[in-house]
């Protein structure tokens, strides 16, 4: 009896196994997007500092001792006023020197004149002879090249005294100062920073893929940390080549447009983009398919939960990021990694978010 029970549910045991069904087909994979975005958020806000586009160290072409400084940090200039002199002694004896060599040099060349005029009257009447002639001749040229020389050095005299005094080669104010009355300095050395007040900017530190956002020209407001109630309007104007090494992000300039007298020189302020800025869109590198001439993204199309093969085109890369200049619109999805496994029509599952 226990041996035909066993066998009956041998029997029995592909009729079971067919009831149960095929194994479950395996679901679309999830993928990993982003949604494209245009508009930036309106409460992305930075903080940042008005800063001088120009700015500039000077200092004295000449080795000296400083005898004046008659600015300190702080103080607002004029172009051509007098920051600093250095003691004009030396010079000015190089000057009488030089002075003093154009009136010998000028002597010489009167006498050379006359005896090459002698000589060539003397020649001329057959008294004197070709070689007295001649040597009349090298001497004059010689005595002209002597006053050439004696001119250019008292010409460089006159430029050297000149440069004893170190003038504002434009308005603005003293942001710096590296020496004080009675430092001797070497050619070269710093003695000031200038910086030019006619073009204030604002500086702000923001990360790549908001840098990759930005467009040439975007509007921003800003207004002052300490009084609020006093705005200004700036545009993006340029960003730093290199990112910083311990945060990694990236200096960006903003060009303030007819700033307000309170929007001075290191004054915090913050930034907001106006109401009417849209940003760009960018994306990770990654997820860019054919990189050549020929780029590419993966879009998801929601309706029928499949992916779609776009072609786009690049603008500028920074670091990470791609800006997106064509193909893809506000609100698409497109996915950002595992690319090189998907297929035209592929269906795909749920967004998975990086």
């Amino acid at each position: 009896m226990k041996h035909l029970l066993i066998l009956a549910l041998v029997a029995a045991s592909p009729t079971l196994a067919e009831t149960d069904g095929a194994a479950p087909a395996s679901a679309p994979r999830p993928v990993v997007s982003e949604i494209v975005e245009l508009q930036q958020d309106g409460a992305t806000g930075y903080v940042g500092t008005v800063s001088a586009r120009i700015e500039a160290v000077l200092g004295f072409p000449l080795l000296g001792t400083v005898a004046a400084r008659p600015v300190d940090r702080g103080d607002m200039v004029t172009a051509g006023e007098t920051l600093a002199r250095i003691d004009p002694e030396d010079f000015e004896a190089d000057l009488r020197a030089a002075q003093a060599g154009i009136n010998v040099a000028g002597a010489q060349l009167r006498s050379a004149r006359n005896a090459r005029e002698r000589a060539d009257a003397l020649f001329a009447r057959s008294v004197g002879s070709q070689t007295r002639l001649e040597d009349a001749e090298r001497a004059y040229t010689a005595a002209k090249a002597q006053m050439e020389q004696a001119e250019a050095t008292l010409a460089q005299a006159r430029d050297r005294l000149k440069d004893t005094a170190l003038i504002a080669p434009h308005d603005g104010v003293i942001t710096e100062v590296y020496a004080e009355p009675g430092t001797t300095l070497s050619a070269g050395e710093p003695v000031l920073q200038l910086a030019a007040t006619d073009h204030l900017e604002i500086a702000i530190d923001v990360t790549e893929r908001e840098v990759a956002r930005l467009s040439p020209g975007m509007p921003f407001d800003v207004s002052l940390i300490a009084q609020p109630d006093i705005t200004a309007r700036a545009t993006f104007d340029r960003v730093d080549p290199e990112a910083e090494r311990s945060t990694r992000t990236r200096r960006v300039h903003l060009s303030l447009i007819a700033p307000p007298p309170e929007f001075r020189l290191g004054a915090l302020v913050g930034v907001r983009p106006a109401e009417d800025a849209t940003s760009g869109v960018s994306l990770p590198y990654s997820a860019i398919l054919s990189r050549g001439d020929d780029p590419a993204v993966w879009v998801v199309d929601r309706a029928t939960d499949t992916v779609e093969r776009r072609a786009v085109t690049l603008g500028a890369r920074l670091g990470d990021e791609v800006r997106i200049a064509d193909g893809l619109s506000p609100g698409e999805e497109v996915v950002i990694k595992g690319i090189h496994s998907l297929k035209d029509g592929q269906s795909v599952g749920p967004r998975v978010q990086k």
